[in-house]
């Protein structure tokens, strides 16, 4: 027995879509959420188009022209947007029928590739009781049939099975939202010894660290340590029949260990530094889950990862911006301060789901908006954006 996905039925509308304008063949990501029983499917975005692709190729057309490298990055970039308990969850395509045959391999390369390209960035593993399928859907643009099989990402021999594919309407309408704010205070030795002073990597191997204590952490529900194992929404009137996108919120605290147990033993490290990163603020996380009987564990771990992320993914766009704009030669030792993106949200129509994104100070809602119409074909008015934060450096 396959796989189930309960699919928004906007998903169904966008992707007939497009195969009235496909010319041969389209490619895109679906969004949203594993869960043990069934896997839930918010929103497929089609890949943006190269400004250099040719709207007219000659001859015959052909899967060889697929750009991989352009789908990954489309990935790694989307993956950013997306909060807590969300996540690329496959690859899809719409394809004129003669491409049919070569569509599936494609579709499974791809799969792979793109969860190879996001697990690298990830400062956390997939634990071992999750679900490691991820979803190869297959539309003929003549036919609009819909053939939708997984792999297992984590065996790289895994073959095809066949999964079910199912439009329901307001799927998201009613999601359960848990957000908290942490406070950042992470200091990271430079060692003397490290080439080039790689900040970059620097970075990350501290993030790593900080990631490993959040991991740890105790998380207050509604001011109620809960039990990984009950049901998140246990004691509370559970929302029925609502069509209209209401989100039941919890509010979370962060209770991070200030030293290891007694058990532990701990030694300490003489290391010759050169200079160090401070990283200080506080940072917005939100987290979405499923509302059919959600576990405390699931949504614990959802927020967990966004808390993690949305540090990482910051850090990551601070340097591509630095490079962008100072180039890599630039090696001033000097005391430097740089503010970190602010994360702002915006509403997805007809769900309780909000996306994510990071602005700079200099920048205008505009780029912002372009940014969502590129990333997830999505347009965004500019009161519907949330700034989150204040500015953290």
């Amino acid at each position: 027995m396959g796989r189930t996905y309960l699919v928004e039925e906007g998903v169904g509308q966008y992707l007939t879509e497009l195969s009235t304008k496909v010319k041969p063949y389209v490619t895109g990501l679906l969004i949203g959420q594993c869960s043990p029983q069934r896997d839930y499917v918010l929103r497929a975005v089609r890949t943006p188009p190269k400004e250099q692709q040719q709207e007219e190729s000659v001859g015959p057309p052909k899967l060889a022209s697929l750009d991989e490298e352009w789908i990954i990055t489309h990935a790694s970039q989307v993956s950013r947007m997306l909060p807590g308990g969300l996540l690329v969850l496959g690859v899809f395509m719409v394809a004129t029928p003669e491409l049919a045959k070569d569509g599936q391999n494609a579709l499974r390369k791809l799969i792979f590739s793109v969860e190879k390209s996001l697990s690298k960035r990830r400062l956390w593993k997939l634990a071992e009781e999750e679900v490691s399928d991820r979803a190869a859907l297959q539309i003929c643009s003549a036919t609009k049939k819909v053939v939708c099989r997984t792999y297992d990402v984590q065996d790289p021999k895994s073959s095809a099975k066949p999964a079910d594919w199912k439009y329901q309407s307001a799927l998201t309408a009613s999601w359960l939202a848990l957000g908290c704010t942490v406070n950042v205070n992470i200091h990271i030795p430079l060692l003397a010894t490290s080439p080039n002073h790689d900040l970059e990597k620097n970075t990350k191997n501290g993030l790593n660290r900080w990631s490993k204590q959040i991991e740890d952490s105790v998380f207050l529900i509604n001011g109620q340590v809960k039990d990984e194992d009950t049901e998140l929404l246990e004691g509370q009137k559970k929302l029925r029949g609502n069509a209209q996108p209401s989100t039941q919120f919890s509010d979370v605290k962060v209770l991070t260990q200030l030293c290891q147990g007694a058990s532990a033993r701990s030694t300490a490290t003489v290391q010759v530094c050169s200079g160090s990163i401070n990283l200080r603020g506080a940072v917005k996380c939100r987290a979405y889950v499923h509302n059919n009987k959600p576990k405390v564990k699931e949504a614990i771990q959802a927020l967990k990862r966004d808390i993690i992320n949305t540090l990482s993914d910051r850090c990551e766009i601070l340097f591509e911006d630095l490079i962008l704009n100072e180039g890599p030669q630039k090696k001033n030792f000097e005391r430097e301060y740089h503010v970190l993106p602010q994360r702002l949200f915006v509403p997805v129509a007809g769900s309780s789901v909000m996306l994510s994104d990071y602005k700079f100070g200099d920048e205008a809602a505009g780029e912002i908006q372009e940014r969502f119409v590129e990333m997830l074909d999505q347009p965004v008015q500019a009161e519907d954006i949330h700034i989150a934060e204040d500015i953290s450096t």
